[in-house]
């Protein structure tokens, strides 16, 4: 009879277990039951959809076109960039580039071209939190779900949208306080689908090495920026400089004073695209 009662509650147990690292199917937009299709969208060769939004003069009376590609936990009407995208870029499709950017870009602790000293300190400097739920999505991908959606331990900082700010964030966001936002649209099709899967790719085991990635405009007048806050609480200087040093070819701007919010200090986002397309250098931040 004993042997009956462990044998169920164990059997209780795993499907318990099974059904909490199970995250829900998602939301697409457009499906039954969906969010509603409110933007232009693309269909990309894998069935999914890849939605925009259009920014500046009409694109036939353009310049310059220029693909920003939103940052961890935001959406297409945030201009942030983000790294997964860029440097995927700059690794398949060189090509079809003319140039490229990269704003305090989050990295990969366990990309094989870091000295390992230097990745575990920086790794270490992070809150525990972070350390556990980074460690979750490289290790147990298949865990993530459950990691940042259980109550028993902090999850991710970022996702709680608590994130080792410094000093100038704290005084940028200070000035957006109570501004309309739209905090759902981000996670609409579901927290995996839109936050926890980007962990899964940002921090798992990249097929390729981001230090060995070649000059792509070598032969060509594109180039490669980089731009990091020397105070950037949630993305180590010390990787950036590091892969700056690896891949000269790359041009960095270290931003004195700078937090990873620094593109939101008055003036920065327009001085980072005269940097960008007419080469002038950012100026010193001032929140």
């Amino acid at each position: 009879m004993l042997k009956k009662i462990v044998l169920v509650l164990l059997v209780g147990c795993l499907a318990w277990a099974y059904q909490a690292t199970r995250p829900p199917p998602p939301k697409i937009c457009g499906s039954p039951g969906g969010p509603p299709i409110t933007s232009s969208r693309i269909k990309l060769r894998d069935g999914r959809h890849l939605a925009y939004a259009e920014h500046g003069v009409p694109k036939d009376m353009a310049k310059y076109k220029i693909i920003f590609a939103h940052g961890f936990g935001s959406s297409r009407d945030d201009a942030s960039i983000a790294t997964l995208v860029v440097f995927g870029c700059l690794k398949y499709i060189p090509h079809r580039l003319v140039g490229a950017a990269l704003i305090a870009p989050v990295v990969n602790y366990w990309w094989s071209g870091f000295p390992k000293n230097l990745s575990v300190k920086a790794y270490y400097e992070q809150y525990p939190q972070d350390q556990w739920a980074l460690r979750v999505a490289h290790y147990t991908p298949w865990l993530t779900y459950w990691w940042n959606t259980q109550k028993w331990f902090p999850a991710s900082s970022a996702i709680a949208r608590k994130p080792k700010f410094s000093h100038q964030d704290l005084e940028i966001m200070s000035k957006f306080a109570g501004r309309q936002s739209s905090k759902t649209l981000p996670t609409q099709q579901g927290k995996f689908e839109s936050i926890h899967r980007d962990m899964m790719v940002g921090f798992g085991s990249w097929e390729f090495d981001v230090m060995e990635i070649k000059n792509p405009f070598a032969n060509t007048a594109g180039s490669v920026y980089l731009w990091q806050g020397d105070e950037d609480g949630i993305v180590p200087v010390t990787l950036q400089r590091y892969i700056a040093g690896r891949l000269p070819w790359i041009q960095s701007d270290e931003i004195a004073g700078g937090g990873h919010l620094f593109p939101y200090s008055n003036g920065i986002r327009e001085a980072i695209m005269r940097a960008f397309l007419v080469g002038e250098k950012l100026p010193t931040v001032d929140s």
